[in-house]
């Protein structure tokens, strides 16, 4: 069968290329959205600033990186999203590859996520008791615990939760140490023993198990579900913790970024952000996030889609749709629909799978809604990624940087341009920093782990 190719879609309803302006981002507009990043790093790590700002710049007191030198076996638990994983870690420095792994994904029901907090741990406990009873483990293990949602730490083995952001809302926990409720957990259970010794955030585990195969890695970065990115920074740079001596990574919690009074990204939000934002479980919070993320892409899409249809350049034959269905369309739409060069029939028929039977030119109108809210997307995470890399190269008065980003996310893995236009607008905000991307292969969990054996060898 033919391939039929995208028109252009200005071409088709000059109102489609008006709805989707705001999307199309100059350069100027991201370099906006680069410096105000900056400026919100900077205050985030100030004593002064730290209150206004809207990125939280969180200390993790991971102070070091791997080093080759991490030895012993290790459990690991990695907790955000609806499927967590309970991983078991051996380091063998002598050995190819230096570790060994075995792990079990497990799945969150709903109404875990949005039950109470002794029904979230309860059943975070009963599947590690299920891992394990089936690794046969019966020895108390040291414990790494990556938890990916906003925690403020005054040590390695503890957490306040400050909030929960995606799909979750947990009573009774925000203000609670996520580590002390895991252990009570455990203790209920009473079958058996684990020593929590690390506690980190999922893009403080993805910088440290890529850093694991590449030592020049000082940035991890989340695009998923939500996002999030942390990077090395010097303790000079860090008003908010005595001593000036060394560097410690810090999570910078980077999807709030826009929240507040600041309003820093209000040019770049379209009618369409705000309607998801009012439609969200934390309305007014996660902006950025919301903009970029997988679980908010596929809300952006249909909304626009929505409003095309009510006034009458879409989907005009179609006398009852699925779109008035919140949810209706998932971000892996997006990827289905930009998957395969350009085909239409291949769109066809995937909006024929989503009970929305139609001509080319809608399936025109819809390739093209995808694959601007899709770029913006990339675009903007690109900006933020190329303000972190220049804060670094700046304060480490470097006139070219050369670094490694570890990568951990569905959206970064399974959308065929993200990373592509990820990667050339990092290029573009950004070129005194050479880049190389790294994709984790082990999860977050499997940093947690290193961190776990870095203390434990270092006390043992």
């Amino acid at each position: 069968m033919a391939m039929i190719r995208t028109p252009r879609v200005a071409a088709l309803n000059p109102e489609v290329d008006q709805i989707l302006k705001p999307f199309n981002l100059s350069r100027e507009k991201l370099m906006l959205v680069m410096c105000r990043m900056k400026e919100e790093m900077a205050m985030g790590l100030s004593i002064k600033g730290q209150q206004e700002a809207s990125l939280r710049m969180l200390p993790t007191f991971v102070h070091s990186r791997p080093n080759g030198t991490e030895n012993g076996r290790f459990l690991a638990l990695d907790l955000g999203g609806t499927n967590f994983r309970v991983l078991l870690v051996r380091f063998c420095p002598q050995t190819k590859g230096g570790k060994e792994l075995i792990n079990q994904t497990y799945r969150l029901p709903q109404e875990v996520m949005q039950g109470s907090e002794k029904q979230l741990f309860d059943h975070v406990v009963d599947c590690i008791a299920k891992f394990l009873s089936s690794q046969k483990i019966t020895e108390r293990l040291p414990l790494g615990f990556t938890f990916s949602f906003p925690c403020e730490q005054t040590k390695l083995d503890q957490g306040i939760l400050l909030n929960w952001t995606k799909g979750f809302n947990v009573s009774d926990c925000v203000g609670k140490d996520v580590v002390q409720l895991l252990r009570e957990a455990i203790q209920r259970r009473e079958e058996f023993d684990l020593e929590v010794v690390a506690f980190v955030n999922d893009t403080v585990g993805t910088m440290m198990s890529c850093a694991f195969e590449d030592p020049r890695c000082e940035v991890g970065l989340i695009i998923g579900t939500g996002t999030n990115a942390c990077y090395m920074e010097q303790m000079k740079n860090m008003e908010k913790l005595e001593g000036d001596i060394g560097e410690m990574c810090i999570n910078m919690e980077w999807g709030a970024f826009g929240e507040g009074e600041r309003h820093s990204l209000a040019e770049i939000m379209s009618e369409f952000d705000e309607l998801v934002d009012q439609q969200s479980l934390h309305p007014g919070k996660q902006i950025y996030e919301k903009m970029i993320s997988g679980m908010f892409l596929g809300a952006i899409v249909q909304n626009i889609l929505l409003d095309l249809n009510r006034k009458g350049c879409i989907f005009k034959k179609i006398k009852t749709h699925c779109l008035n269905q919140q949810g209706v369309i998932e971000t892996k739409f997006l990827s289905q629909i930009e998957s395969d060069s350009g085909d239409l029939l291949h769109v066809q028929a995937i909006l024929e799978e989503l009970g929305l039977p139609c001509g080319i030119e809608d399936c025109a109108v819809v390739q093209e809604v995808c694959l601007t809210v899709s770029q913006r997307a990339a675009q903007l995470c690109g900006a933020g990624l190329a303000a972190v890399l220049e804060t670094m190269r700046e304060n480490r008065q470097l006139n070219r940087m050369k670094i490694t980003v570890g990568v951990e996310g569905t959206l970064y893995k399974l959308h065929p341009q993200f990373s592509k236009n990820l990667k050339d607008t990092v290029k573009d905000l950004a070129p005194m920093c050479e880049v190389d991307f790294l994709l984790s292969q082990d999860s977050s969990g499997m940093g947690a782990a290193l961190v776990a054996a870095k203390m434990w060898n270092k006390h043992h």
